[in-house]
Parts: structure tokens; C-alpha cells; sequence
């Protein structure tokens, strides 16, 4: 774990970005094709706190950009290529594009300054999208990852962050997966080797103490 001087300093409102991943209604709404990440996203907590670091971060003057997951009606440019991807295609709620199923789920709100980027293929939210144009010309070097789920989207999202040379910082209560205690043992095993792992109340306390800082200026 980095200091309370050394997290500050990664995560200035001036250079951070705040991802959100597949924090849609189809995924963790009360109609998801996965019902189960969805009930545990919820019960969890982990949807609430991401809620609280997008109001946080839009206070802070920290860029938010969500990351969603859809699908055209008739599946071109989707992926058939594993069983996870070929399943989406026969689930009972589809993440058609234009669809209530791909707008961001409540409690998480959206300002006109947020960044959507919405993609038809793939697991990650980064590789083959527009994420990583936008990071560098937004001047990204920490990218805070939330949302769902911990098992393929949010791993993916922190792998190629790093490997595209930015800082991933990754608020362990706001993510969630499937069973609860898979969490955790990503958490400890695999994210923690590659991002710093913080909570969402240390990273709220950075943007704070940016903001009083600023006031007393």
C-alpha cells in the first residue's frame, strides 16, 4: 500500500480518470441478464460506492468515463469465439444498443462532462476502443477502475491499463463478482500485483483534501 502522501499524488484530479465498468442496468440493474452479479453488486455495496466516487470525482473536477457493453439486435461484430460470449448472445436480457438495458444504472449519475464509450466486442473495456485516445488527450496517468466484474471486465480493464503504461489504482470494495469470496482472492492473488489496491473512503479523502486545499488557495 503506497502512503496517504504517495495515493494523493496518484490520484491529482489534474491527471486521474475515473472508469466505470459495465455499471449498466442490464448488467447490475434490477432487470440483468445476470442476476446474480447484479444482486451481489448491490447487496455488496460495491454499486453504491461507485456512486459515491462518481459524485466525488465530478466535485473534484476528476474526469468519469464509463465503459459499456452492448450488442447489435442482429450480433455483427460480436465475438462467438468462447463460451462466455456465446452464452451473451442466448441470455434472456440483451444489451441491445439504444436500449434501456445499456443506459447507466442508478444510484450512479451521469453528467454532460462524463464520457460514454460504448463497445459491440470484446472482454475488455479498453482493447480495440476509443479509451485509451481519450485517456492521453484528457492527459490520464491514473486510471481508477470500478465496477463489475471482477471475474473478466475489471481485470481486463486493469491489465491493459498497465500495459499501456498507465497508473491503475483500484478501490477493492467498489467492484464485484461472482461468488463474493472471488473477490477478494482476485483482489489479493492477482490485482494487487499490478495496481494499487485502495478503498473507496481513502480515495473519497484524497479528492477531499484536494478540494480544501484548493479553498484555503
Amino acid at each position: 500500500m503506497p502512503s496517504k502522501e504517495q495515493l494523493a499524488e496518484q490520484l491529482d484530479p489534474a491527471t486521474t480518470v475515473l472508469l466505470t465498468v459495465e455499471c449498466q442496468e442490464g448488467v447490475v440493474g434490477a432487470e440483468s441478464a445476470l442476476p446474480e452479479l447484479a444482486a451481489e453488486a448491490r447487496s455488496s455495496g460495491a454499486l453504491h460506492r461507485v456512486a459515491r466516487l462518481v459524485a466525488a470525482a465530478h466535485e473534484a473536477g476528476v474526469q468519469v468515463l464509463h465503459a459499456v457493453a452492448e450488442r447489435r439486435p442482429d450480433g455483427r461484430g460480436a465475438n462467438h469465439n468462447a463460451r462466455l460470449l456465446r452464452a451473451a448472445g442466448r441470455l434472456p436480457v440483451q444489451q441491445h444498443s439504444g436500449t434501456a438495458a445499456v443506459r447507466i444504472a442508478e444510484p450512479i449519475e451521469v453528467a454532460d462532462e462524463d464520457l460514454v464509450v460504448r463497445r459491440l466486442h470484446g472482454l475488455s473495456p479498453i482493447a480495440g476502443t476509443d479509451v485509451d485516445a481519450l485517456l492521453r488527450n484528457l492527459g490520464c496517468r491514473t486510471l481508477v477502475v470500478t465496477g463489475v466484474s471482477a471475474n473478466v471486465a475489471v481485470p481486463n480493464a486493469v491489465f491493459d491499463a498497465v500495459n499501456l503504461g498507465y497508473t491503475a489504482v483500484v478501490p477493492s470494495d467498489a467492484i464485484a463478482g461472482v461468488p463474493a469470496d472471488y473477490t477478494p482472492a482476485m483482489i489479493r492473488n492477482t490485482l494487487s500485483l499490478v495496481a494499487t489496491v485502495t478503498t473507496t473512503d481513502e480515495v473519497l479523502g484524497c479528492w477531499r483534501s484536494r478540494g480544501r486545499t484548493r479553498g484555503r488557495a
